[in-house]
């Protein structure tokens, strides 16, 4: 019997072209699929049975025309026997093709882009934060595809902070970190946790596109659109997402905010800001480099050294959420990146950047909001 290849479950993605069954081992070629209406693929999460004992070679042929092809160099998938600890595949890549071999005792293992967030452990979340003492839960609306956008509201203090992550599926980690943020938050014991529920009144989204995460998408919801392009002038027909967390920051004001994402290529963790918006304030920008500085002293898995260029004066794109939040608030505003890779200043050799490192930097970054709430 040769090896069993599906993807029947949430999230999942992966196109079976064909398999071949040798006395040496099995091998197999794959491709990613696009998002839904998009041009955009890189996620793939799968599950393959009938491999133990056996020397089984996964190629993902079509990695040339992904939407990030240097995120591949240097990149190594991730693996699962129990869906719960993830570790680092035997992995390279050249010409174009994902080379993943399995040599295991198990005969069924998942392989993902990175370790997967489903939708039913977001709905586990928001069920077990919502019943947290001082967690207000309220619905926002509907996406395209039916499924309901969550926002979690704790503290009752003036300054008003917004955490939402996942604006593209495919980058996990950024739910993941949201975990870990709600995880601190609703910790009663914790002094961070105290201070901010004191200081300001924080609002989550963990997770800003489930119909992408669903779908098993990179980048896109059920019609294909990149929720990070539409920030200014969203539409229930393309964007509901965005329009209905939009809506509800027009109703609270924001005072700091921060966008919760995954990068392909850059092995590190780095923010990016605002500073090419019309209105920029020197108070809004010294802010920002505080918290980014501030933030690169309390973690090592933290830098400032990688990141993106900074748009021209006048040039930043306002349809990206983190520059349209702070040029229509005058909020302290940025975006969180994690690898797809790893730390390349901390590299673990069995998980690399894994779900745990995500949890602890979403309770470093409440760490550092803490210090300077009183400031934003």
């Amino acid at each position: 019997m040769s090896i069993s290849i599906s993807t029947a479950f949430d999230s999942g993605n992966i196109r079976v072209l064909s398999i071949t069954d040798t006395p040496e081992g099995v091998s197999a070629d794959l491709e990613i699929v696009r998002d839904h209406q998009s041009d955009f693929y890189q996620w793939f999460h799968f599950r393959v049975a009938g491999v133990a004992g056996r020397a089984v070679e996964l190629n993902i042929v079509n990695c040339a025309e992904s939407a990030y092809p240097d995120g591949w160099a240097g990149y190594s998938a991730r693996i699962s026997e129990d869906r719960e600890d993830w570790l680092l595949a035997d992995t390279s890549y050249a010409n174009g093709t994902l080379t993943i071999r399995l040599e295991e005792d198990s005969n069924a293992v998942w392989l993902a882009y990175f370790a997967p967030y489903s939708m039913e452990r977001h709905h586990d979340l928001i069920a077990w934060a919502a019943c947290q003492p001082g967690v207000a839960h309220r619905e926002l609306g509907l996406t395209l595809d039916g499924q309901t956008m969550d926002l979690l509201t704790i503290g009752n203090g003036p300054k008003q902070v917004w955490l939402y992550a996942r604006q593209h599926p495919g980058e996990t980690m950024a739910q993941w970190w949201m975990e870990g943020a709600l995880e601190r938050l609703t910790d009663e014991e914790d002094a961070v946790a105290r201070l901010l529920r004191q200081k300001a009144t924080i609002h989550l989204v963990p997770n800003m596109n489930p119909d992408g995460s669903r779908r098993g998408h990179l980048r896109t919801n059920a019609v294909g659109v990149n929720l990070n392009r539409e920030w200014h002038e969203p539409t229930a027909d393309k964007s509901p997402e965005v329009l209905l967390v939009r809506n509800a920051m027009d109703e609270t004001g924001v005072d700091f905010a921060m966008d919760v994402h995954g990068d392909e290529a850059i092995p590190a963790v780095f923010i990016a800001g605002f500073e090419g918006i019309p209105s920029i304030t020197e108070r809004q920008l010294a802010l920002y480099h505080r918290y980014r500085d501030t933030l690169a002293a309390r973690t090592p898995d933290f830098q400032t050294r990688l990141g993106y260029p900074t748009a021209a004066p006048g040039k930043a794109n306002l349809a990206m959420s983190t520059n349209q939040v702070a040029e229509r608030f005058g909020a302290v505003a940025m975006t969180l990146e994690m690898p797809f890779k790893d730390n390349d200043d901390l590299p673990d050799a069995d998980y690399g950047w894994s779900p745990a490192r995500s949890i602890q930097l979403g309770k470093d970054c409440l760490a550092t909001l803490a210090e300077m709430i009183d400031s934003i």
